[in-house]
C-alpha cells in the first residue's frame, strides 16, 4: 500500500477518533420526537472502540488490515454524517430516524470483529517494556546529568552565597540599629520643636519688657496717673516695680524653657549619632575585651541619666555605669 493510501487510512481513523457523540442530539434542529438522543451512547461505544487502536502504528499493519481499518472508519463515519444531515422535512421522517438508530445500534459488534485484534496489536505496541526500559535508562541517566550539574553549580556558588549571608546578616543588625535610633530621633526633633516655639515666647516678652520700661518713664507725667502727694508717689513706684518684676520673671522662665529644650534635643541627637556608629565602633575594635569597653561607654552614653536643663548641680551617671561594668562579669559568673 502506498504512503498516500496509508495517510488517507489514518485520516479517516483520526476523523472517526475525534467525533464527538454529543453533537447528535440536535434538539434545538429536530425536537424532542425527532431527536437522535437515542444515538449518543451506540455512538461513543463504537467510537471509543476506534480509539482503542493507537494511530501511530497504521503504517506497520498488513494493506489488508489497513484497508479494513479505512473501509469501517469511513462507513461509521457515513451513518454519523446522515444523522448529522438529517432534514425532518423528507418524508416518513420518524421511520428513517429510527433506523438510523438502529443500524447505529448493531454496528459495534460487527467493527469489534473487524477490529479486535489490530486493537490487541497495538496495545502490545503501546506495551513495549523494551522500549519503556529504553526510555527509562536514558530519563534516569539525564536526571543524573541534571543532578551533577546542578550540584557543581551549588558548590561554585557556595562562596558566593555564604557571602551573600553575611551581607544580610550585617544589613538586618544595621536595620536593627537603626530602629532603635529612630526613637531618640523623634525626641530631639520634638525638642527642637518646642525649643523654637519658647523661643518666640522669650523673644516677645522680651519685647513688651522693653517697650513696658521706655513707658514706665514717663508714666508719672500722665494726668490721671500723676501723683499728687507722698503716699501716691510710694504706690505709683510700688506698682512699676512689681510689673516690671512680673514681666522679669516671665522673661527668665520663658528663656530658661528655651534652653531646656535646646539642651535636650541636642542630648537626644547625641544619643541617636552614638547609636548609629556603635555597630561600627564594635567591628572595629576587634577583640572581645576592647568590644566590652565599647558596650560600656556606648551604653552609658546613651542610657546614663543626662541634665534636664531645669536643674543645676549634674546629674548621677556612676550607678548606670557601674551597672553596665558589671553585665559581663555577671554573665560569666552565671555561665
Amino acid at each position: 500500500m502506498s504512503e498516500a493510501q496509508v495517510v488517507e487510512a489514518r485520516r479517516s481513523l483520526e476523523r472517526v477518533q475525534n467525533f464527538d457523540a454529543k453533537v447528535l442530539p440536535q434538539i434545538e434542529k429536530l425536537g424532542a420526537d425527532l431527536s437522535f438522543a437515542e444515538a449518543v451512547a451506540p455512538a461513543e461505544r463504537i467510537i471509543s472502540l476506534f480509539a482503542q487502536f493507537p494511530a501511530q502504528y497504521l503504517d506497520e499493519l498488513p494493506d489488508q488490515m489497513i484497508a479494513h481499518i479505512k473501509s469501517s472508519a469511513d462507513s461509521l463515519y457515513s451513518i454519523l454524517d446522515e444523522i448529522i444531515k438529517f432534514d425532518a422535512r423528507q418524508g416518513d421522517a420518524f421511520s428513517r430516524r429510527t433506523n438510523l438508530i438502529a443500524t447505529l445500534q448493531t454496528q459495534y459488534v460487527q467493527h469489534f470483529t473487524t477490529l479486535h485484534s489490530m486493537i490487541s496489536y497495538g496495545a502490545s505496541r503501546l506495551r513495549d517494556y523494551s522500549a519503556l526500559e529504553r526510555d527509562a535508562r536514558a530519563a534516569m541517566q539525564a536526571a543524573s546529568d541534571r543532578a551533577d550539574a546542578i550540584a557543581a553549580e551549588l558548590e561554585g556558588h557556595q562562596a558566593e552565597a555564604q557571602r551573600i549571608l553575611e551581607d544580610v546578616r550585617k544589613t538586618a543588625a544595621e536595620q536593627g540599629v537603626s530602629q532603635q535610633a529612630i526613637y531618640f530621633k523623634d525626641e530631639s526633633q520634638e525638642h527642637d520643636a518646642e525649643a523654637h516655639r519658647w523661643r518666640r515666647y522669650t523673644v516677645s516678652v522680651a519685647v513688651a519688657l522693653g517697650v513696658y520700661a521706655l513707658l514706665s518713664i514717663g508714666l508719672h507725667k500722665v494726668p490721671w496717673l500723676a501723683p499728687t502727694n507722698t503716699y501716691e508717689a510710694v504706690q505709683l513706684g510700688l506698682s512699676k516695680v512689681l510689673i516690671f518684676a512680673v514681666m522679669g520673671y516671665m522673661l527668665f522662665l520663658s528663656a530658661r524653657n528655651f534652653l531646656s529644650h535646646k539642651h535636650n534635643a541636642i542630648v537626644n541627637r547625641h544619643r541617636q549619632n552614638a547609636l548609629l556608629t556603635f555597630k561600627a565602633l564594635v567591628d572595629a575594635a576587634g577583640q572581645e575585651e576592647k568590644r566590652d569597653i565599647v558596650l560600656t561607654y556606648a551604653a552609658a552614653c546613651i542610657f546614663a541619666p543626662q541634665e534636664t536643663g531645669y536643674t543645676k548641680g549634674g546629674a548621677q551617671t556612676d550607678l548606670p555605669t557601674n551597672i553596665f561594668q558589671a553585665v559581663p562579669k555577671l554573665t560569666s559568673a552565671a555561665s
